[in-house]
């Protein structure tokens, strides 16, 4: 759910909100360093990044990107300035925007709420769906929305400036000028084919490669093993929880389940919109309507403002003081059942409210919670007959002559594995631990040494998995024979050959031309493969990329005449081709969608650049002080 409001948003910091700091940034700044205290991260301008805000930004980096936990120290020290640094940009976008007066409307929030798709029931806005998401993050509305305005501030900010990009139409010429350019060319291609004859490559050549990479064709250190594996999960099925111990259990544990008191209740709301004055003399009226006996269902139904409940009479449902916005919970939790009162001014507008019922607080009926109980009782038992199992195990291995009278004492099975490798997953699931263990020198040399079967300590794996491990066979690290890797060395010889043998061909066809032959003549000596001639564009994506690249940068031939140069291409070859002219984009012969469409992107692209040269000066100009101890500290891995 939290990735799916994150990609709700637009805007250069559209991400802050939600905490998820991106790895990649744009922006470099200048700063003073500090190592004295550590309550924040960052001071910009006066205003400070806190500790807590910098950590809550790294963690949600690493929870949104396991594999960043394995970084080296210099590279993890690396990604907290990275992020340390997205914060910095964020505050001095959040300095400008308070000095320049950028605000938000209630209307604009409300807009931006509802459009949240997390928040809707049957494709509409459900202020329920939205209260429950906001408790189940542990957040209040006020923050949310608060942070929520934060972020739309900036992306105001952000569109302001990309809108407002000027693009001259002989700016605009220009680019489509280059966009659309065509550069009609004669090429002839080299294959690997047509110097295959020429490739030697005999047996003192094979050897030679073999001695001088000495690195290359190596085999990895193995270890062959037997183990013995205990599962947690197994245990469950010895265990058998009575009725009367789950009754007792509850007795016991039921002040753990409490509910607060919740109330269910109805409102009416008016929304502010463009006349606060207005919006309260319709409630008052509505609510003087309600005084005088009228349907409070059917006044919510004409009235209310909340597409949410007004069809529903306004009905609010069984909700806690903690899961309504301040005024309206304040008031719906100081009146009695079937009182009306109002109007109450919230964020949005006025509520008219009526409780319509009191669920009092304490703990939740037995029946309710009977399965989470089973459940921990089932968790307990196990975790206690788990450990004490782990624990007869480590005592048992003290004695155990094999890895087959531990599994005998405990009636389990014994494993195999061959060819284990520190990289391989299986079969423990890439543990380092057991790797560490498997690979220990001082087991591998007692191996080696007594020829004799040896055990591991217990390994945990993870919570639930526990195992023991007796090597049996210690493979190190060595060089394969030269007859298991000759056909490998032979084709790296050829490749090599290969390459070297079209580029000089290539070479040759290029002076052949300088020297006055023709570009056909020349291609035939070598034994390339002429093509038809062809135009081509920039964004041809159909054509190689190699040579694309190539023929763009090749300067422009003078009237009458050709460029010529070469370039390997995709398909393993070489190219040798001739430019012989080059045609600008001709506007006027663009379609007119598709030049509204290109100045659109033009634009946007300079839109964008603005935006970060704007950036960039905000984040120069800022006095900015960076504190180091707390970018070098690791403890959160």
């Amino acid at each position: 759910m939290l990735q799916n409001i994150r990609e709700r948003l637009t805007g250069k910091v559209a991400l802050i909100i939600l905490g998820a700091i991106a790895l990649s940034f744009v922006f470099v700044g200048g700063a003073s360093f500090t190592t004295v205290g550590s309550s924040y991260v960052a001071n910009v301008d006066g205003v400070k990044i806190s500790v807590n805000q910098f950590e809550s930004a790294y963690r949600n980096q690493l929870q949104a990107n396991p594999q960043l936990a394995s970084l080296p120290s210099e590279f993890r020290l690396q990604l907290r300035k990275n992020i340390a640094e997205q914060l910095i940009q964020q505050q001095v976008i959040d300095n400008y925007l308070d000095k320049s007066g950028f605000v938000i409307t209630n209307n604009q929030l409300i807009e931006a709420i509802h459009q949240f798709p997390e928040f809707h029931t049957d494709g509409s806005f459900d202020k329920k769906e939205y209260l429950t998401y906001l408790e189940n993050i542990a957040m209040t509305p006020s923050t949310f929305e608060n942070s929520l305005k934060d972020n739309l501030r900036r992306s105001q900010l952000q569109n302001s400036i990309r809108n407002s990009a000027l693009v001259t139409p002989s700016e605009y010429r220009r680019y489509l000028n280059l966009a659309f350019e065509i550069r009609n060319v004669s090429t002839s291609e080299i294959t690997p084919q047509s110097v295959v004859s020429d490739i030697d490559i005999n047996e003192e050549m094979i050897i030679d490669f073999y001695d001088k990479n000495i690195t290359e064709y190596l085999l990895p250190e193995s270890v062959d093993f037997d183990y013995i594996k205990i599962n947690r999960s197994d245990i469950f099925s010895e265990i058998n929880i009575t009725e009367s111990q789950l009754s007792n259990y509850y007795s016991i544990n039921k002040d753990r389940f409490l509910q607060d008191e919740r109330r269910r209740a109805r409102h009416i709301l008016i929304l502010f919109n463009d006349n606060e004055s207005v919006a309260e003399d319709t409630a008052k009226k509505v609510l003087a309507r309600i005084n005088r006996g009228e349907s409070f269902s059917k006044l919510a139904l004409d009235f209310s403002e909340d597409s949410s409940t007004s069809e529903n009479g306004g009905d609010l449902g069984s909700l806690t003081v903690m899961q309504l916005p301040d005024a309206l919970g304040e008031a719906i939790f100081s009146i009695q059942v079937g009182e009306v009162k109002g109007p109450v001014k919230g964020d949005f507008g006025f509520h008219i409210v009526r409780l319509d019922e009191v669920l009092e607080s304490g703990p939740l009926p037995y029946s309710q919670v009977k399965a989470t109980l089973l459940s921990e009782m089932q968790e307990d038992q196990a975790e206690q007959l788990y450990i004490d199992l782990k624990r007869k195990l480590a005592d048992a291995l003290f004695d155990a002559v094999d890895i087959q009278q531990l599994a005998d004492t405990f009636d389990i099975d014994v494993f195999s594995f061959k060819n284990f490798q520190r990289d391989t997953l299986e079969p423990f699931n890439g543990n380092e631990l057991a790797a560490d263990l498997i690979f220990d020198s001082k087991l591998l040399d007692s191996l080696k040494n007594n020829n004799a079967q040896l055990l591991t300590d217990i390994i945990e794996l993870d919570a639930d998995q526990t195992v023991v491990v007796s090597p049996t066979k210690h493979s190190p690290v060595k060089r394969d024979s030269l007859e298991n890797v000759k056909d490998l060395i032979i084709e790296s010889l050829t490749l090599e050959q290969s390459d070297s043998l079209m580029a000089e061909n290539a070479q040759q066809t290029l002076q052949a031309i300088n020297e006055g032959k023709d570009f056909v003549s020349a291609a035939a000596d070598v034994g390339a493969i002429v093509n038809s001639s062809l135009s081509l564009m920039r964004n041809d994506k159909n054509f190689d990329k190699f040579l694309t690249e190539a023929i763009f940068n090749t300067p422009r031939p003078s009237s009458g005449k050709s460029s010529f140069g070469s370039s390997p291409n995709n398909n393993g070859g070489y190219t040798v081709y001739s430019l012989d002219s080059v045609i600008p984009g001709q506007p006027e012969l663009i379609p007119l969608n598709e030049r509204d469409n290109g100045r659109l992107e033009f634009s946007n692209k300079t839109g964008l650049n603005d935006f970060v040269s704007f950036v960039q000066s905000l984040r120069d100009k800022a006095d900015v002080e960076i504190n180091e101890s707390v970018l070098a500290t690791q403890g959160v891995f």
